[in-house]
């Protein structure tokens, strides 16, 4: 009786490791990095690529009239157009010039 928690401790130890394979256990390890990665990727990464080209579209469609905001919320209308600034009314006989990186949006006529 005295054997018997030896043997126990010993039938422990010899006992069969899990039935899973090496590749197994590695891939279970790296999908939950993988599946952050694609949530990321469609709710972070995705939409703000689209954003900064749809940005872009806009920024080289700009042509003279149209009306825009700038990044620090100025309101004008633009007089005149450069490859990479504008000369944007804001008010009557007063314009401005201003790169056309600081323009956030276009605004409809009217």
């Amino acid at each position: 009786m005295l054997f018997l928690p030896v043997a126990l401790a010993f039938a422990e130890d010899a006992a069969p490791a899990a039935s899973t394979t090496p590749w197994m256990s590695q891939f279970v390890s790296i999908a939950p990095i993988a599946v952050l990665f694609i949530i990321f990727y469609f709710l972070l990464i995705r939409p703000q690529q689209k954003k900064a080209k749809e940005q872009k579209e806009m920024l080289s469609n700009l042509q003279k009239g149209d009306s825009i905001v700038s990044s620090a919320g100025i309101f004008g209308r633009i007089t005149s157009v450069n490859d990479d600034s504008v000369t944007v009314e804001i008010a009557d006989n007063v314009r401005v010039k201003m790169v056309k990186d600081a323009i956030t949006s276009r605004k409809p006529q009217g």
